[in-house]
């Protein structure tokens, strides 16, 4: 018997309004005739639980039906974007080609190289012209790029060594800075009577004076990735059930799960919904996820739970984060300035398959999103499905009131036999993400590699052995096509807009058995698309790019031509004209010794420019550089 209440809308009641309503779709698998044609997916309620009694018989249920003997049926390949987990969360702006929003055009400093304008995303470093904050080895440093000296200095590792070496993000607004990190967990004292959760970390900073810490926010689970829309700072964090079962290591399979479900139907509700504690001065509050904040699709497994925490950066505390819960699991957040969407491939039963091995049923794309156009806790608007992996959120694209969706589907072998990838364009209607066009059979026996969506033109690298840069043109939602095909050596991981109808990739050049040889950037001109073209490329043997897997890493300065490329351990300079790509030189940091007295170089891991001068990043300090010469002008040590 099905509990809860279905909504059929988000208004009304607390609950409705906070959780949730709407509906989720159920993908069928690709079509295989030439029509395009998709069999529709039907729409199923997204629904929120009448009680805490009912939420954990139900939880109890979805986790006794999909755990197996090696534990629950937890996503083995998802990658949970914990601070520092790049590979999964590229970014950039998405715009029209030649569109110079969110690269900084008429302004004397860049900002992160978000994805999309008006939703800003945390990084190891942020500007705002008048100073350069970034955390480095557990210290917050502000410095002044005018005097180019540090002034201002604060210690976030609290003592805990732990903390010391541990990446932090930042989120910028005003005199307002929003750390984030991760807190391994304390045990409860003797002044505590709850244990300290441990999983996110979140830090306040008050930077108008010397950096002050206004207040912590601390919840249990991993933190996926964040948004800035206008003063609301969301941050999305998983927590995987809280279940400790016994070690696999005794009796057959069956025995093996059913002690496993001994567990489950010991748990109580507490094992699904996170704790956290918030402190503002000498306050300190703690508390957990409601059972009415909470709220689940159709189809769950209760592995894990999905949170999206809303904070006021002009306000002086974090307070609770008026915490919104999904029964669900992600790993991918994708945002627009006024919407959220969480995605992951959703979670298949693990039987008696070892761990390792991929599972054979086809892999599905879940996905939910929410309104975030207005200030607090977002509106949950509706969720769909789709076949096939995400490569990361560039992989997603709103435009024209549709969001567009590539993925990978089948299994990806050596012999490159089973996989292809797909464009579909779905739209929000009563609830649901429901499909509306598709364009398949892209890269047959390859995989997506990097997507690029600019308005109604999309471009796609698929790569096995060659690399093909599909064009596509999604103006019509209903009927998405492929224009255009350029088949190069080699693969691009990263595309960016350049202005007049070009695009850059970064990647790796390879030879026609699909070895890679080293970094290489190619300038692409797409202005027919239907003849895409690549005007001219950059190789280094043997090298390789952060920015392959991270587009924070990448800085292109539109008024300049300028490139930062982080390569290897330090930052390429390159300047890209109509149709050639120049090295302008290398930017390095200073080297340090290991223990057998090797040098090695500190990687630059940022780059960014404040009026006429190229700023480089990384644990060991902050370099000052002229970007026309690479000469460099000063040095920060970090200290």
């Amino acid at each position: 018997m099905r509990r809860g209440t279905k909504f059929a809308t988000a208004g009304g009641s607390l609950v409705a309004l906070a959780l949730l309503a709407g509906s989720m779709a159920v993908s069928q698998p690709p079509p295989t005739g030439p029509d395009n044609a998709e069999t529709p997916m039907v729409p199923v309620g997204l629904v929120a639980f009448d009680s805490c009694a009912d939420a954990l018989t139900e939880l109890r249920a979805a986790a006794t039906a999909s755990v197996g003997p090696y534990g629950l049926a937890e996503d083995w390949g998802l990658k949970a974007a914990a601070i520092g987990g790049a590979e999964s969360m590229a970014r950039t702006f998405a715009g029209a080609p030649g569109d110079a929003a969110g690269q900084d055009a008429g302004t004397d400093y860049s900002t992160t190289n978000n994805h999309e304008a008006g939703a800003d995303e945390p990084d190891l470093v942020k500007t705002d012209g008048r100073r350069i904050v970034t955390v480095t080895g557990g210290v917050l440093r502000v410095v002044d790029p005018v005097s180019r000296r540090v002034t201002g200095r604060l210690d976030l590792a609290d003592g805990r060594e732990e903390l010391r070496w541990q990446e932090h993000r930042l989120l910028l607004l005003g005199d307002h800075a929003l750390v984030l990190g991760e807190d391994p967990p304390r045990p409860a004292d003797a002044l505590r009577s709850i244990r300290r959760p441990g999983g996110t970390r979140l830090l306040l900073i008050d930077l108008a004076g010397r950096p002050l810490v206004l207040g912590t926010y601390r919840i249990q689970g991993s933190t996926v990735d964040a948004r800035l829309t206008g003063d609301t700072a969301r941050v999305v964090v998983r927590a995987p059930a809280r279940l400790e079962f016994p070690l696999a290591s005794e009796g057959t399979d069956q025995v093996r799960t059913e002690r496993n479900r001994k567990v489950i139907a010991r748990a109580g509700v507490e094992a699904w919904l996170p704790e956290y504690e918030w402190t503002a001065g000498p306050e300190r509050h703690t508390g957990r996820v409601g059972c009415d904040r909470l709220s689940r699709p159709d189809r769950m497994t209760g592995a894990a739970t999905l949170t999206v925490l809303s904070f006021d950066l002009t306000s002086d505390r974090l307070g609770d984060g008026d915490p919104v819960a999904v029964a669900a699991d992600a790993d991918t957040v994708y945002g627009t300035a006024t919407s959220l969407y969480l995605a992951g491939q959703r979670p298949t039963p693990i039987t008696g398959l070892p761990r390792w091995r991929p599972s054979p049923a086809e892999p599905i794309t879940d996905i939910y999103q929410f309104d975030t156009a207005a200030p607090g806790r977002p509106r949950f608007l509706g969720t769909g499905s789709v076949p096939g992996r995400l490569i990361n959120q560039y992989a997603l694209s709103e435009w024209a009131g549709h969001l567009r969706v590539a993925t990978t589907s089948g299994e990806f072998r050596d012999d490159g036999s089973t996989s292809e990838s797909a464009v579909r364009v779905l739209r929000h209607d009563d609830g649901a993400l429901v499909p509306v066009g598709m364009v398949g059979g892209l890269g047959r026996g390859e995989r997506i590699y990097s997507v690029r969506y600019l308005g109604p033109v999309a471009y796609v690298v698929t790569f096995r052995q060659t690399d093909p840069l599909y064009a596509l043109n999604l103006a019509d939602p209903a009927a998405p096509r492929v224009t255009g095909e350029l088949k190069i050596t080699g693969y691009s991981a990263y595309l960016h807009p350049l202005p007049g109808e070009r695009l850059l990739g970064v990647g790796q050049e390879a030879d026609r058995q699909g070895r890679t040889k080293g970094v290489q950037v190619s300038l692409f001109d797409v202005r027919d698309p239907g003849q895409p073209d690549r005007l001219d490329q950059w190789h280094l043997p043997g090298g390789w790019s952060h920015a392959e897997h991270d587009p924070h890493a990448f800085l292109y300065r539109p008024d300049t031509g300028l490139v930062a490329l982080p390569v290897d351990a330090g930052v390429r300079l390159l300047r890209v004209s109509d149709d050639t790509i120049s090295e302008i030189g290398e930017v390095t940091h200073p080297a340090g010794n290991d223990s057998g007295r090797r040098q090695w170089g500190q990687p630059v891991r940022r780059s960014l420019v404040v009026g006429d001068v190229l700023w480089t990043v990384s644990e060991a300090g902050l370099r000052a550089t002229d970007p026309a010469s690479a000469r460099s002008l000063a040095w920060i040590a970090a200290t």
